[in-house]
């Protein structure tokens, strides 16, 4: 068609009209161009996507991460669930779908302290594997037992005031061995009209179907331990092993992140709430648990204690995180 015999409004807009719809690509796509398509042919009959090769780029919605700049086509017959093909294998492979394994877990207990000399925060989320979604939370603030009131407070102004929650540290804040109580009561407690049973308490003491999740091994490898030796009890049984989201990562993406932040940069997930504020990390490693999940990964215990010394820390990937 000569678009020098249209009227020149209509000729403009069909200069300047957006591509077609049929252009569906991945988070992942790097920029189209306009002018000379050369349509890429895949075996899938469903597939129609085209890409172009002149110099005036139009900019993904989602900018192009450096490590994934080569875009995928997606199956237009997938998207409406009527695609046979793409059903994992090498089809799964190219296209990012990928079949969910079975858990070994029914929930994840997502863990961030805070607290360098003695632990002053303890968030802990529920997070149920079948809706993907955080469905209850236990959050105390911890007093520490062998801090100085003089020490507490600049302690607590400098760790809690520029978030303007040091008010509520204050008014709030019991000791770890109550912290610890109370926490027992929450996994005892009914949700949902009945009793999940996330404690095995009559019988070895471990998480029933359940398992910790933490950002790191220092939580429970380190600091759990050392607060209950200064509290004068003793550890309990459901802190013998965990999940190190770190170390899931590495071997799950092929690539390290040291810490949250890093993994949330690296899956374009923007952070939430105030870093270093235990309640708002916590959630923060529950969106990237979430989307671990969704693209695929298997969660795995990655560290354990002994039974019979549990000081000994043994970790079960050999891959990971030091």
């Amino acid at each position: 068609m000569a678009t020098w015999r249209l009227p020149f409004l209509r000729r403009a807009l069909l200069l300047s009209s957006p591509p077609p719809p049929f252009f569906h690509l991945s988070s992942f796509s790097s920029p189209l161009h306009h002018s000379h398509f050369k349509r890429t042919f895949l075996q899938c009959s469903s597939l129609s996507v085209e890409e172009s090769t002149s110099s005036t780029t139009i900019e993904p919605e989602i900018p192009k991460s450096g490590r994934n700049s080569t875009w995928k086509p997606m199956c237009l017959y997938y998207t409406q669930g009527k695609c046979t093909k793409l059903l994992g294998g090498a089809w799964g492979k190219y296209f990012g779908v990928k079949e969910s394994p079975e858990q070994e877990f029914d929930y994840f207990l997502v863990l961030d302290l805070e607290g360098k000399v003695e632990i002053l925060e303890f968030p802990v989320l529920l997070f149920d594997v079948k809706t993907m979604d955080v469905v209850d939370a236990f959050h105390r603030f911890v007093r520490p037992t062998k801090m100085s009131e003089r020490r507490i407070n600049e302690y607590i102004e400098g760790k809690y005031g520029s978030f303007g929650v040091d008010r509520v540290w204050h008014d709030t804040a019991i000791k770890f061995e109550e912290v610890i109580e109370q926490f027992e009561i929450w996994l005892r407690k009914e949700r949902d009209g009945h009793i999940k049973k996330l404690w095995r308490e009559e019988g070895d003491g471990h998480l029933n179907r359940a398992a910790f999740v933490t950002c790191g091994n220092w939580d429970l490898k380190t600091k759990v331990p050392q607060q209950c030796e200064v509290s004068g009890i003793k550890l309990p049984p459901y802190f013998m092993e965990w999940i190190n989201l770190k170390d899931i990562y590495l071997n799950f993406y092929e690539r390290r992140a040291p810490g949250m932040l890093s993994m949330m940069r690296e899956l374009r997930i923007p952070p939430l709430g105030s870093h270093h504020l235990g309640i708002d990390d916590s959630k923060n490693i529950a969106r990237v648990l979430r989307h671990l999940l969704t693209d695929g990964a298997l969660l795995q215990i990655t560290a354990r204690r002994a039974d019979a010394s549990p000081e000994r820390v043994r970790f079960l990937f050999q891959n990971r995180i030091k």
